[in-house]
């Protein structure tokens, strides 16, 4: 998480190519890479759904950071958004959070109240927002220091990318709930009620007001300096783990809490978290490489939350999401050399 107030819309003018066109390429790729693949929510058995996975979370992601710029918001407007576009992929797009859960065959699942799978629901919320939004876009803009500022799209980039984000909502819409649904799960078409999917549209609504609203709150840096690096690193790790609790009650066997018990106790979590995070951001040495620990301890939380229902994987994709992890470590300590000499430079 950097500062929050960023400056500057214009996409750079007389750079190269790649220089133009690298970041957006790598947050295209790198949202739904960080958030799917090295999670192992998307498995090598099945990686063809990446593609509309790029078109969603990628173009998503990608025009949730140039709105944020235009506006000259910064990380908090980027986290509302963020939470927008998990409302729209739990309510519209695959309504995940909405249908009966498929793993669940026909068991009914915890914690759901008024056609909302709550836990599931309170889970991805978080998850989507951080994983899929903030951290890709944080990796990408560390990647492409020169270009943090700016914005990486002109009016026609724009149009173009939400073009792709419509297509891609319905090719994931099709996919899911019309085919993986009946054929490979063998649950019925589930079909939302109207009311709820009108909720989701009015959250989506009021989340994009509220980034307006708050787009320069709480972004003048004050006097301090936050924890080490690695301290940084390790406490991105402690305080993420915990968000997978959530899950554990969804699909694991253990005794379940009254419904309100670990929704109460996950909002918790997340405000406190949210006010620590902001709270060392806005420090005058807030440095790129607390950014990358930040991002680091959260990427590995992402990498080990994901083996928790690995018992069901096939070797296959065991094997190829710890092999992808490792690599997507490598990257990141590269990332970390690469800041470092930025540094001393």
């Amino acid at each position: 998480m950097s500062g929050e107030m960023e400056t500057g819309v214009s996409p750079a003018v007389g750079s190269s190519r790649w220089q133009r066109v690298g970041p957006i390429v790598t947050l295209l790729l790198l949202s739904p890479v960080i958030g799917e693949v090295m999670s192992g929510a998307t498995r090598l058995s099945y990686i063809f759904v990446l593609l509309p996975e790029i078109m969603v979370w990628g173009c998503g992601t990608l025009i949730i950071r140039e709105v944020v710029r235009r506006w000259q918001g910064g990380w908090t407007s980027t986290l509302l958004f963020g939470f927008g576009l998990s409302v729209a992929e739990e309510f519209i797009i695959q309504q995940t959070s909405i249908a009966p859960l498929p793993w669940l065959g026909t068991v009914p699942a915890y914690g759901r109240v008024w056609g909302i799978n709550w836990p599931y629901f309170l889970f991805m919320l978080g998850y989507e927002a951080v994983w899929i939004v903030l951290v890709p876009i944080q990796v990408t803009e560390l990647l492409f220091p020169e270009r943090r500022h700016q914005a990486w799209l002109r009016t026609r980039g724009m149009v173009v990318a939400s073009a792709v984000f419509l297509l891609g909502s319905f090719l994931a819409w099709f996919l899911w709930t019309q085919r993986a649904r009946p054929l490979a799960f063998h649950v019925p078409v589930y079909h939302p009620p109207i009311l709820t999917v009108l909720i989701g549209v009015l959250a989506i609504t009021f989340l994009a007001v509220g980034a307006y609203a708050v787009r320069q709150s709480w972004s003048e840096p004050s006097p301090g300096r936050p924890p080490r690096p690695w301290i940084v690193a390790v406490t991105s790790v402690l305080l993420g783990l915990p968000w997978y609790s959530l899950m554990a009650l969804v699909f694991g066997p253990a005794l379940k809490p009254p419904l309100l018990v670990p929704v109460v106790m996950a909002t918790a979590w997340a405000a406190a978290v949210f006010f620590l995070i902001k709270h060392w951001s806005l420090t005058s040495e807030w440095r790129d490489m607390h950014r990358w620990a930040l991002c680091f301890g959260a990427l590995l939380v992402c990498m080990l939350g994901g083996f928790l229902g690995a018992n069901s994987w096939s070797l296959m994709d065991i094997v190829a999401k710890a092999v992808l992890n490792v690599i997507g470590i490598v990257c990141m300590i590269r990332l970390a050399v690469r800041i470092a000499r930025r540094s001393v430079a």
